[in-house]
């Protein structure tokens, strides 16, 4: 879907996760992008990075940490899933000298999923997360905004990542990327991430 055209026709929700969400009743749904390589799940998505700290708190991280874990074992049949946490400042935080974020909000969260039985690390820094010696120690990595964590996955699964909506009673997956209306009906679009989302689904 193509969001600035429904927000135009008055669409009441910011995407189609949001609408499925309603349309399912389910309590909260989760923006996974996933392929061979990575998981990633940002917390927030479509904000502007100075909002990014507000909208942090130690329940979202839990909520979405807990949906995160239950769907790896439930969806994608990991017996023992595990999370890595991005912290949300540089080196996350460097023991509060960049940021206090890390140790207050994000910390407590993470020791409340460890306390629940779930594998979870974390705050971790996000610059030291994504080479590949690093993927090989989680089955996910939740991440703090929309770049930090799409970047990678991007960078390592352009044409194959696939989004994967979490905490639905449904399986939704779809393409990782947008609509590309300016190739419309040009015979230019590429296929291969719709494959995988069905491969995926």
């Amino acid at each position: 879907i193509h969001k600035s055209v429904l927000n135009a026709a008055g669409f009441a929700f910011p995407g189609h996760t949001e609408f499925l969400a309603h349309l399912t009743g389910a309590r909260r749904a989760v923006m996974m992008l996933a392929s061979d390589q990575l998981r990633v799940v940002p917390l927030t998505i479509h904000m502007p990075v100075a909002d990014v700290p507000r909208a942090i708190d130690k329940q979202s991280v839990f909520d979405t940490g807990e949906i995160i874990l239950t769907a790896l074992r439930r969806d994608f049949g990991i017996l023992n899933p595990r999370l890595a946490v991005a912290g949300l400042n540089p080196h996350a935080g460097e023991d509060g000298m960049l940021g206090r974020e890390d140790d207050t909000v994000i910390a407590p969260a993470i020791a409340a999923l460890k306390a629940r039985g779930f594998g979870v690390r974390g705050p971790l820094s996000a610059d030291t997360l994504f080479h590949e010696e690093a993927r090989k120690t989680y089955d996910a990595a939740l991440c703090m905004y929309h770049d930090q964590a799409l970047i990678p996955i991007k960078t390592l699964s352009f044409w194959d990542g696939v989004n994967v909506t979490l905490g639905l009673p449904i399986v939704r997956t779809s393409p990782d990327h947008g609509t590309a209306l300016e190739i419309a009906g040009q015979g230019k679009a590429d296929a291969r991430s719709m494959i995988a989302a069905v491969k995926m689904a």
